[in-house]
């Protein structure tokens, strides 16, 4: 990870070491140009011959066409001659048709004439993929509140500090893998960009729907105060049960939030206790 310089470090830098929309258009480009330039690309999008002309990729002759029938916006290739116009979506659907798109260029043959340079036929998606996310990411990061880009692709926004290992700790082996698998859902559905107060609200219910499901299990492992005060606070919030007596006219800014993470630590929590158990 880069680490802070000086000014960040006591407080003096004037953006407090995060980037605007220019810092991050012009970034995005130095990435991409540095996968460019080491043909992570080349499966996609082809590449130029000396002998042969253009040897187009898998997306085919016309890249431009291809994006627009990817993003459904014109002006977007090529990439360096474009994107000091692009707004903040349009450097994000790059992003990710970018990440779709990258392979690891493994093995090929070498065209010598006038030093054309290599001509891959093996590529390795899932490792230019982990290379790209690691690098995006560290700019991402430091855009306005804080984003990244997930393994599945799309750009979240980011946890608070402090609060990331939640999302990413893992569960204990042997785990359910319906319970893994709900949880990623719903920490992708309430880390998305964009998200409006009732999907944030739907997300906080889906990790409630696991706590509710954990049930007969947690009462083995904790005793009966603690198992009612978590499920006092599961079904009288409003999130998955709606009745009069629920509370309802909390600040969903601020309580969603906390009751995410008190849910997301909880299910933690809970399948290792029942792990222990089970020794």
């Amino acid at each position: 990870m880069r680490r802070n310089y000086y000014s960040v470090r006591t407080g003096k830098h004037p953006t407090g070491g995060k980037i605007d929309l220019p810092a991050l258009q012009k970034l995005t480009l130095a990435v991409y140009q540095q996968f460019e330039h080491k043909d992570y690309f080349q499966e996609a999008f082809g590449f130029e011959c000396v002998d042969a002309g253009y040897i187009e990729g898998a997306v085919g002759h016309d890249i431009e066409a291809f994006i627009f029938h990817q993003l459904r916006k014109d002006d977007l290739w090529p990439i360096p001659g474009n994107i000091k116009r692009f707004s903040e979506d349009d450097i994000f659907d790059v992003i990710e048709l970018l990440y779709d798109k990258i392979s690891l260029p493994v093995s090929g043959e070498y065209h010598a004439w006038n030093d054309c340079g290599f001509h891959y036929d093996t590529f390795d998606k899932p490792a230019g993929q982990s290379k790209f996310r690691e690098e995006i990411n560290e700019i991402l990061n430091e855009y306005a509140e804080g984003y990244q880009l997930q393994n599945n692709g799309e750009i979240t926004t980011l946890p608070p500090q402090g609060l990331q290992d939640l999302e990413t700790a893992p569960f204990p082996p042997g785990d359910e893998g319906a319970i893994q698998r709900r949880v990623q859902v719903a920490i992708d559905k309430f880390r998305r960009r964009g998200i409006t107060p009732e999907e944030r609200r739907d997300a906080v219910r889906d990790l409630a729907d696991v706590l509710e499901y954990l049930r007969p299990k947690a009462k083995t492992v904790l005793n009966s105060k603690d198992e009612n005060d978590l499920f006092n606070l599961v079904n009288n919030f409003g999130i998955r049960h709606h009745n009069k007596k629920q509370k309802t006219d909390y600040d969903t800014s601020i309580w969603l939030s906390w009751m995410y993470y008190y849910f997301l630590g909880t299910i933690h929590a809970v399948t290792r206790l029942i792990q222990k158990r089970d020794g």
